[in-house]
C-alpha cells in the first residue's frame, strides 16, 4: 500500500464512508443517490481515502463473503453470531484479526465495535455499574468495563460520557483512554475523546489527572476543564456553559464559530454534514435539539444569513443564503 493510501482517516470521516456504503448496498442507487455520493467522494481527498480502504477491506473479507462484513459494519454480538453460523468462526477471525493487521487499528474504530457497551451515532444511553456508579453514554461512544478487587476501572474507546461516581465502594474509580488516566475524588464530570486528545470537564468535586507519559497526577477541581495529551495537560480553563446539557438532549453553545456547531451536530446524525467556508466563521450563541437535528440546523435561519442545502438524507450543506428575486 502505498503512503498516500496508509494515511490515517478521522473517525468523522470513516463513519460518512461507512453510511454510504450501507446505503449503497441497502439499495440506495437512485441517480440522485449516486449523484450525491460522487460529489462527498470528490470534496475531499479523505473521502476518496477512505473510501479506497472501505474496498480493500472488503476484499479481504471475500473469502467470508456478506456474513463478515456485515458483521464488522454492525455489532460484536453480530460478529460472534456469524462466526458461529460459519462453524469454524472464520467471519469473526476475519473481521477481528484481518481487519487489526490490515489497519493498525488507525485506520478503523476497531476498539468502538468490540467495546463491552456502546452507543450509535445518535443514540444516548444511561448504565448503572455494579457499585452504584451511573454512567451516559453520549452518541458514537463506547466502553469497557474493567472491575477487579483493587479498583474499578472503565475504558473510554470512542466518544463521551458523563460519570456520576458510587460512594460506598473503597476501590478508586478511574476512567482510562489512549491519553492517561482518570481519578475520581468522589465526583460528578465529563470525559470527552477529541482529535487532539482526552478533555476532562468536572462538574462536582474533584478529578485528578495523570497523563500516560507524565509523572505526576493534577487535580482539576469543580468548574474546571482540561484538554489531557499523553505528555501533559493543557491550560486549565472554565467549564463550559451548558457542558452537560447533552444529557438533557440539548447542544448549548456561546458564541462559537458556525463550523464547530455544525461539526458537533454533525456528532449526532449520519452521512456527511458540511458547511461553506464563506460562513464557516460566523458566530452564533442559542440552544440545539440533539434529538432533531434537523430541527436544529433549521434553527440557525432566522439568526445567520445561511440556508440549508439537503441533497439527500446523508448529504446536507449549510451555506450563504441566496438572495430572492424580487
Amino acid at each position: 500500500m502505498n503512503a498516500a493510501l496508509s494515511k490515517p482517516v478521522s473517525a468523522r470521516v470513516l463513519e460518512a464512508a461507512i453510511a454510504w456504503q450501507l446505503s449503497l448496498d441497502g439499495g440506495g442507487d437512485s441517480p440522485q443517490e449516486r449523484e450525491a455520493f460522487a460529489q462527498w467522494h470528490a470534496a475531499d481527498e479523505e473521502h476518496a481515502r477512505a473510501w479506497r480502504q472501505l474496498g480493500m477491506l472488503d476484499q479481504r473479507f471475500s473469502v467470508a463473503s456478506g456474513p463478515a462484513r456485515t458483521a464488522l459494519l454492525q455489532t460484536r454480538v453480530s460478529i460472534r453470531r456469524r462466526g458461529r453460523k460459519l462453524g469454524t468462526g472464520l467471519a469473526s477471525v476475519v473481521a477481528v484479526i484481518g481487519l487489526a493487521l490490515f489497519a493498525g487499528n488507525r485506520y478503523l474504530p476497531l476498539d468502538y465495535w468490540l467495546a463491552d457497551q456502546r452507543t450509535a451515532t445518535g443514540e444516548q444511553r444511561t448504565l448503572r455499574l455494579a457499585d452504584g456508579t451511573l454512567i451516559n453514554l453520549n452518541t458514537h461512544s463506547a466502553l469497557d468495563v474493567r472491575f477487579d478487587k483493587k479498583q474499578r476501572r472503565i475504558v473510554l474507546q470512542e466518544g463521551e460520557i458523563l460519570v456520576e461516581t458510587g460512594h460506598n465502594d473503597p476501590r478508586p474509580f478511574i476512567v482510562e483512554t489512549r491519553e492517561g488516566s482518570l481519578r475520581a475524588l468522589g465526583t460528578r464530570f465529563l470525559v470527552k475523546r477529541e482529535d487532539q486528545g482526552t478533555r476532562l470537564s468536572v462538574l462536582q468535586s474533584a478529578v485528578a489527572a495523570h497523563p500516560q507519559a507524565t509523572e505526576h497526577e493534577q487535580i482539576l477541581r469543580e468548574g474546571q476543564q482540561v484538554l489531557m495529551r499523553r505528555d501533559g495537560l493543557g491550560p486549565t480553563l472554565a467549564l463550559s456553559p451548558g457542558a452537560d446539557a447533552w444529557t438533557r438532549g440539548m447542544l448549548v453553545v456561546d458564541n462559537v464559530r458556525l463550523e464547530d456547531l455544525v461539526h458537533e451536530v454533525g456528532r449526532y446524525r449520519r452521512g456527511y454534514l458540511g458547511v461553506e467556508p464563506h460562513v464557516a466563521d460566523l458566530r452564533i450563541t442559542g440552544s440545539f435539539p440533539l434529538h432533531d437535528t434537523d430541527l436544529a440546523l433549521a434553527a440557525l435561519l432566522p439568526t445567520l444569513p445561511v440556508q440549508v442545502e439537503h441533497h439527500t438524507r446523508w448529504w446536507v450543506v449549510v451555506k450563504p443564503r441566496t438572495a430572492t428575486k424580487p
